[in-house]
């Protein structure tokens, strides 16, 4: 279960999901208009709270779809991803 606050704001605009709250950028992703996922990235102190896949669920709102996922792909990022069903194109 996620001990998420709900005291945070989204914002999409070119591209880019933002979650912030009144103190600091949560995460963000860049993507295309086809889905792909160029870049994403959640604070250190608001990883394993649901961020990511909520950034995710963002994207796929707006496009349709999760489409690519850019290179390069942290350490992290591949559990991340792997855990979600999704991995890179090689």
């Amino acid at each position: 279960m996620s001990s998420r606050s709900t005291d945070y704001q989204i914002d999409i605009a070119d591209g880019i999901v933002l979650i912030k709250n009144q103190n600091t950028t949560i995460g963000y992703s860049r993507f295309s208009d086809s889905g792909d996922v160029e870049y994403i990235y959640v604070n250190p102190m608001y990883r394993r709270q649901g961020y990511g896949a909520m950034l995710l669920s963002e994207i796929k709102k707006v496009t349709g779809q999760i489409g690519t996922l850019h290179e390069p792909i942290s350490p992290m990022g591949a559990q991340f991803f792997k855990a979600l069903g999704l991995s890179p194109k090689q």
